[in-house]
């Protein structure tokens, strides 16, 4: 591995899938990780890793092995979630918990680890469309979410003296594997990939230029 590194969480499937085709076709090394890997794959300029990041100890592990790598990360792009649908007043106990682990607490400990090794580069926190309004029947990812797009906006003002930029990307409804069979017409969602491509355009902008929080939408909503 000699070119630019991107790590991206949650690799395996959906905008992380995407993410990590753009990103090693343009010539990047990428380290990714997913739940349901076996141990530790490399595949050309692909590393992916198995990671649960629900779990904060297997966080710290991955962020370890990524520093035995001894290289500088230009890119960070923090995109496992999990979406689990509920309303508060009658969610069971814990499912706040269980979202928060994994939709923020996964990119606070993960960029905390990592920060050490990386250039004056670019870090995307991959929110969601539930970051800025109310969300039918998954009130407490909203709420997750929410959380998720303060800790970029505190973290774009702590690192731009460093040359760091940092993007919350908030996507609509998008097509990935999560939607199952669903009956809701095609048009109606984001593609991955014009997720994927979004986030490499904007890694491209000049040092001088940060767009701080990018709000992706079909064009006709469901």
């Amino acid at each position: 591995m000699g070119n630019k590194l991107v790590v991206i969480t949650g690799g395996s499937k959906g905008i992380g899938r995407s993410l990590l085709e753009k990103f090693s076709q343009k010539g990047y090394d990428v380290v990714t990780c997913a739940r349901n890997t076996d141990g530790s794959k490399w595949e050309g300029n692909v590393i992916m890793k198995s990671v649960d990041m629900s779990k904060r100890s297997e966080v710290l592990s991955f962020a370890a092995s990524i520093k035995e790598l001894k290289r500088k990360i230009d890119v960070l792009i923090n995109n496992v979630g999990v979406f689990i649908p509920g309303d508060i007043s009658d969610e069971p106990d814990g499912q706040l918990e269980k979202q928060m682990d994994t939709n923020l607490y996964s990119a606070y400990y993960l960029t905390r680890e990592l920060l050490p090794i990386m250039n004056a580069g670019h870090i995307f926190n991959i929110c969601s469309t539930a970051s800025v309004g109310p969300y039918e029947n998954g009130s407490s990812y909203s709420i997750t979410k929410y959380a998720l797009l303060g800790f970029s906006h505190n973290l774009r003002e702590e690192l731009k003296e460093r040359g760091i930029r940092v993007t919350a990307i908030l996507p609509g409804n998008t097509l990935t594997p999560s939607w199952g069979e669903t009956d809701i017409p095609e048009k109606k969602f984001i593609k991955s990939e014009d997720v994927a491509n979004s986030i490499y355009d904007l890694v491209q902008l000049s040092p001088n230029t940060n767009v701080e929080q990018m709000l992706i939408q079909p064009q006709f909503k469901a």
